[in-house]
């Protein structure tokens, strides 16, 4: 039997032979499996070796630029962006400051971020020295959009102040302004106060003082200067823009505490309208504040409430640099009997500290040596 099935095997063998020499199929492996080589990565640097050994960064701001980004896969990149702002006017101090405040600008597209953000300075006519400047104290800048709101803002404070250097000194108090868009908020609030009779004069100081208060939406403005038409106050007079500010700054409950304030230290309501139209900033001391200096008038110089209502400004000193100290002398030379004639109250507390040394100090150092103190806070 066995004899038989090797004979069958070895007959069909003979019948088809070709599967015993039909190649075997190779699994599917490319040639470059054998003949490639093992991709090298591109080399990469830290943020700190390059900066310092590099750039001669100081170690300082080197490792504060480092503790946000740690590697640099293309420094020749925040090479081109280095030299790019040196050839724009900035010293080493200035691109120190930048790549401090704003590391990110070492990885930053240099054509597309931020070459048109110092374009945009320089076709304005803005010095190289106060784009370096500007830009150094705010580098986030650069991180800004350059079209919506970059350039026109620029425009608008150009248009309101006159010159590039007006607004170069606004913006290194106020950098936040060009966050907003000062076309639609700062243009027609000022606008619409030149439309009130203010000039542009005032605007302008206020616009340093006061930045944020032309930044309220222009139907808040409105509403401003319509609660201090109903006070019965005019647009002539030189508190107008003051009054609007102070109203601006102050929520209804705070107006309430203030009214409640005068009432329970007695000044009517009429008298209220009237420091309000006199001096409005008193609206934006604090109750304590309004408390202690009425109490302090009252005891120290046996006035009543129609003086504080003719002079207002008053509550406004300070309590403990100014009134105290002042009066305090005062009561020494008015006991000594040295003073000829008894100086008026607004006089003795509204004159320059020079002023007062020289004339109620010095002359009566003896009289007054118990209190050698006082000059210090005068």
């Amino acid at each position: 039997m066995r004899l038989e099935i090797c004979k069958s095997l070895i007959s069909l063998t003979l019948q088809n032979p070709s599967h015993l020499h039909k190649t075997p199929i190779p699994y599917s492996i490319p040639l470059s499996f054998f003949s490639s080589k093992p991709k090298k990565s591109k080399p990469t640097v830290t943020v700190l070796d390059y900066l310092i050994n590099q750039h001669q960064f100081s170690p300082e701001s080197a490792l504060k630029a480092s503790s946000v980004i740690t590697y640099l896969k293309r420094p020749e990149e925040a090479d081109f962006m280095l030299s790019f702002l040196k050839e724009s006017g900035f010293s080493k101090s200035h691109i120190e400051e930048v790549v401090k405040k704003v590391p990110s600008v070492l990885t930053a597209n240099l054509a597309s971020t931020i070459k048109p953000k110092i374009q945009i300075f320089q076709d304005l006519g803005f010095k190289a020295d106060d784009i370096a400047e500007f830009v150094s104290a705010d580098p986030w800048i650069l991180t800004r959009s350059a079209d919506n709101r970059l350039e026109p803002s620029i425009l608008v404070l150009k248009t309101i102040l006159g010159s590039n250097a007006e607004v170069i000194r606004v913006l290194k108090v106020t950098r936040w302004f060009l966050n907003h868009d000062l076309e639609r908020t700062m243009m027609p609030n000022i606008e619409f106060l030149k439309g009130c009779g203010i000039s542009s004069t005032q605007i302008v100081k206020y616009l340093f003082s006061f930045p944020r208060f032309f930044l309220h939406k222009p139907e808040s403005i409105l509403r401003f200067v319509k609660t201090v038409d109903e006070m019965g106050f005019d647009r002539k007079s030189k508190m107008f823009l003051a009054a609007i500010r102070t109203v601006s700054s102050m929520t209804r409950e705070n107006w309430e505490l203030k009214l409640k304030l005068f009432q329970s230290l007695g000044f009517s309501e009429n008298d209220i309208l009237v420091v309000f139209r006199r001096v409005p900033q008193v609206f934006s001391i604090s109750e304590r504040k309004i408390k202690e200096v009425t109490e302090l008038l009252f005891s120290a110089w046996n006035i009543d409430i129609s003086y504080i209502v003719q002079h207002p400004e008053l509550l406004i000193c300070s309590v403990e640099h100014r009134l105290k100290p002042r009066l305090r002398v005062f009561e020494i030379l008015e006991k000594e009997n040295v003073l000829k004639k008894k100086p008026g109250l607004t006089t003795l507390c509204k004159i320059t500290n020079k002023t007062f040394l020289e004339k109620y100090v010095l002359p009566y150092s003896k009289e007054i040596a118990e209190l050698n103190v006082a000059s210090g806070g005068l």
